[in-house]
């Protein structure tokens, strides 16, 4: 990661330019400036080396020590963003995020590492998880310094996603904010309930559209908080449970494999730059029609 000095930082410390321009955490500088990996104008110097304006200061990451490599997987992939310091995925359902029991290979972090090149020190970042049966936006970083920038901003004003749900039945007001606790069900169980021994998790939606016959709902949703399943459970606990979530409501043969939950927006402050970004991801086709076939 470079950074050009400006006048105004003429006279500078390349630590201090490092640490409050391109926000290098403390521990990453100390390991940095004992490994050759801070640098000015592409040489390594030393962190009380001071800057002119027109210099390029750089900070070289930890190299990564990936604990494997996945196998490659070539599935198309839909990219909204890419700069070398993040990506913006549009995830498709059912696709599972990431590595793990019962799906080693057909992942997205499989098919990213396909994409990427099969790079030998692949390290797979992502700053938000989807379920595998959650379509749409998420973000990977490219490195782990980007990494831990972005997610410290998680449920902040700098990182919020909007979800779009079609709901067996409808919330009982048009809007409002669900805080309620929650808690995993059991050691062994992936189930999470709402529980006073849970941790406050915090939903805000709105009905968007409502169809009878069945009953069903459009509803828009954002998060303060984070919690495994938290839509899942907020819903459910409301008695209007995500449409073909087999974990908290009833499977549905219109939606094999997956459920109707969608991450439709995605805002961020670039942890760099400080351009704020914003990503769409239009309703899949499968959900809209869940609310009939007039629905845009």
């Amino acid at each position: 990661m470079d950074y050009l000095v400006t006048a105004a930082e003429e006279g500078w410390r390349v630590a201090d330019v490092l640490r409050r321009r391109l926000r290098v955490s403390y521990s990453a500088l100390q390991s940095a400036k004992w490994h050759e990996r801070v640098l000015l104008n592409g040489r390594p110097v030393r962190a009380d080396t001071r800057v002119r304006a027109g210099d390029v200061a750089a900070f070289l990451p930890e190299p990564p020590r990936p604990a494997f490599l996945p196998e490659p997987w070539d599935c198309p992939l839909k990219i909204a963003y890419r700069d070398e310091n993040l990506m913006i995925i549009d995830k498709p359902a059912p696709l599972p995020s990431q590595c793990g029991k019962g799906h080693d290979s057909h992942t997205l972090e499989n098919a990213l590492y396909s994409w990427l090149g099969c790079q030998a020190d692949f390290v797979y970042r992502p700053v938000n998880r989807l379920d595998k049966g959650t379509s749409g936006l998420m973000a990977v970083a490219l490195d782990a310094h980007i990494q831990q920038l972005m997610q410290r901003e998680l449920h902040s004003p700098s990182f919020q996603r909007t979800y779009l749900a079609v709901t067996d039945g409808r919330p009982p007001e048009d809007a409002g904010v669900i805080r309620l606790p929650i808690a995993k069900e059991e050691a062994a169980s992936v189930r999470r309930v709402v529980s006073g021994d849970g941790r406050m998790s915090v939903t805000h939606y709105e009905v968007l559209a409502v169809r009878n016959e069945p009953l069903r709902a459009l509803v828009r949703l954002t998060l303060e908080t984070g919690r495994t399943h938290q839509i899942r459970v907020h819903l459910s606990h409301m008695g209007c449970p995500v449409h073909g979530d087999f974990l908290y409501g009833e499977e549905s043969p219109l939606l094999p494999g997956r459920f109707a939950l969608h991450s439709a927006e995605l805002t961020l402050t670039h942890p760099l730059t400080g351009e704020s970004l914003r990503f769409i991801s239009p309703l899949p086709e499968a959900l809209a029609r869940l609310m009939g076939e007039t629905f845009p």
